[in-house]
């Protein structure tokens, strides 16, 4: 899953401010002996620097074949090797396991229902080594935020639109040209519950990038499991 074709074309100026996960997801990948896969690798936000900071390739996963080729041609500008596959995450077949397999971005909320995670972290947890981590980040819904964003109109980073389909766990982001994107919150019970079902062990949860506790006010949940 991906941001819809449309919209790869501003994916630039959307993640523009989102900086912080990059220390995060790199400092991982320097501790990990194994193959490195990013889901939803998008343009290459984050593979290019953990492809720098370690010196190996990445292995990168989208749906968007406009992402891909923009992924691509940032990797050669910045004289890093990725293997860009266009596919579901939700179908990830790799063919040896991996040390680390990573989705930053908030990527794994565009997976609209609980049997698609599901399926997605068990073939997570079926693609690492013995020892492997899988780490993801999600934002936790904020029922305060809602109302004060739910049919309003913000200018940053781009000029758009938040819907909230509250029965749905939904939020719909609309871009003033008409293109639409959605993601699908999930409380911490239903994160914890994936990583029970998918038979991995919770490493830790963060409130933020920098390792911070988890707050009772929210943050941002990132997360790091690990394959027994």
């Amino acid at each position: 899953m991906s941001w819809p074709e449309a919209f790869a074309h501003r994916y630039d100026e959307w993640s523009a401010h989102m900086t912080d996960d990059i220390g995060f997801y790199v400092g991982l990948a320097q501790e990990a002996g194994g193959p490195l896969v990013e889901l939803a690798i998008g343009d290459g936000r984050v593979a290019i620097p953990v492809a720098r900071a370690t010196g190996r390739t990445v292995i990168g996963i989208d749906t968007s074949p406009t992402m891909l080729e923009r992924a691509r041609a940032r990797a050669v500008a910045a004289g890093v090797s990725l293997d860009l596959r266009e596919g579901d995450m939700r179908d990830l077949a790799l063919d040896e396991p991996a040390a680390l397999i990573y989705c930053p971005f908030r990527a794994l909320l565009h997976l609209p229902t609980w049997a698609d995670r599901r399926r997605t972290f068990e073939r997570v947890a079926g693609s690492l080594l013995p020892g492997g981590r899988f780490a993801w980040n999600a934002f936790p819904f904020d029922h305060r935020v809602a109302a004060r964003l739910d049919g309003q109109r913000n200018e940053q980073p781009l000029p758009h639109t938040i819907r909230y389909g509250i029965s749905d766990n939904r939020i719909d982001l609309t871009l003033d040209d008409g293109t639409t994107t959605s993601l699908w919150w999930a409380t911490q019970n239903e994160w914890r519950g994936l990583i029970d079902v998918a038979e991995l062990e919770l490493e830790a949860l963060y409130g933020g990038f920098d390792r911070t506790p988890l707050g009772e006010d929210g943050g941002e949940y990132v997360f790091v499991t690990r394959r027994a």
